[in-house]
């Protein structure tokens, strides 16, 4: 444990002072300050500590996955699991992804050990991809907050999938090997860990999870903060009023469901409240775009892999999407 925090000082004591900071903001209007704080300030701690307390949970479950990954699953387990055949290892991935029930405030550390065991960047792209948009807690909430109608849900489903096989499709075109940051090249494996006790194993695999937890956790809570300051000062009213054809509401909405780096547990209820003011295919770009790819998530992943891989990807997933977006668009 004192290897932990000596290793992780700094972050811990950043992201202590941090909250701390703001939860001193939430509960300033409690007392006689000899100063007013603005209310945009105000508001914006709000959607800061309600991003990051909504975040928080998952990303400790992510962490603890990505602990036993790198503890109890071996480069044999993955061998048998992942097909050689490209194809086939994106559809298996993709499938997996989509049983998976994974939030994408956590699905980074889990996908960072997997390719550190040896599973191809583009299977674990598809994993990534469907794992927080298509696991069925996501579905029953969409199903939920559609007021039952299957409609929605089962679009975001399929949209989800075949968009999710057709980006890993085409990273598995433009990048070979792990896309790691050169300074995080992960060893595969601790050959010695299958000799340990069972005892031990637990331990250092919830050594490897706090590691993980402060190494993600600093990003989350940047990308938290960013996003609180974006959705407090943009100018929501102007980009309403800028939907006026179907291409610009999707890509609103897209923008929106970025920005606001909801959970995609959460985000089917926030979607269905644009109903009445943007169309069916602009609120799909929504649905589908967010758990893929938000401000958050994609801090997370600069701070593990390459940032022209990041960006490349983040400008695939987002052309795949909104022109998937436009072609359902004309069956609906």
């Amino acid at each position: 444990m004192y290897r932990i925090v000596r290793n992780n000082i700094l972050e811990i004591t950043g992201i202590t002072m941090l909250c701390l900071a703001f939860l001193l903001i939430s509960f300033s209007t409690s007392f006689t300050l000899p100063f007013t704080l603005p209310s945009s300030v105000l508001n914006l701690n709000t959607i800061f500590l309600s991003i990051l307390i909504e975040a928080l949970p998952f990303v400790l479950i992510g962490v603890l996955i990505a602990g036993m990954i790198q503890i109890f699953v071996t480069e044999k387990h993955i061998q048998r699991l992942i097909p050689q055949n490209k194809v086939l290892a994106v559809i298996v991935s993709c499938i997996v992804g989509a049983l998976f029930p994974a939030c994408e405030c956590g699905i980074v550390p889990i996908v960072r050990r997997l390719i550190g065991k040896g599973v191809p960047i583009h299977a674990a792209i598809g994993f990534m991809l469907t794992g927080p948009l298509i696991n069925p807690i996501v579905i029953a909430s969409t199903f939920m907050a559609f007021g039952n109608d299957m409609k929605i849900a089962g679009l975001r489903m399929g949209l989800g999938f075949f968009i999710a096989v057709v980006v890993a499709f085409i990273i598995s075109w433009i990048f070979k090997g792990n896309q790691f940051k050169s300074s995080l090249q992960v060893t595969a494996t601790h050959s010695h860990a299958k000799n340990e006790g069972f005892l031990n194993r637990f331990w250092s695999m919830l050594t490897h999870s706090v590691d993980e937890f402060f190494d993600m956790g600093k990003y989350l809570i940047l990308g938290a903060f960013l996003a609180a300051v974006v959705q407090t000062y943009m100018p929501a009213k102007a980009l309403l009023e800028a939907a006026n054809g179907t291409a610009s509401a999707t890509a609103i909405m897209m923008g929106l469901a970025f920005v606001l780096s909801l959970c995609s547990e959460a985000d089917a209820f926030i979607g269905a409240s644009f109903s009445s003011i943007f169309p069916t295919s602009a609120i799909l770009g929504f649905l589908v775009f967010g758990p893929m790819m938000d401000l958050k998530n994609t801090l997370m992943m600069l701070s593990v892999f390459r940032a022209k891989f990041v960006l490349i990807l983040l400008a695939l997933i987002t052309s795949v999407v909104f022109i998937s977006i436009m072609i359902t668009h004309s069956f609906l």
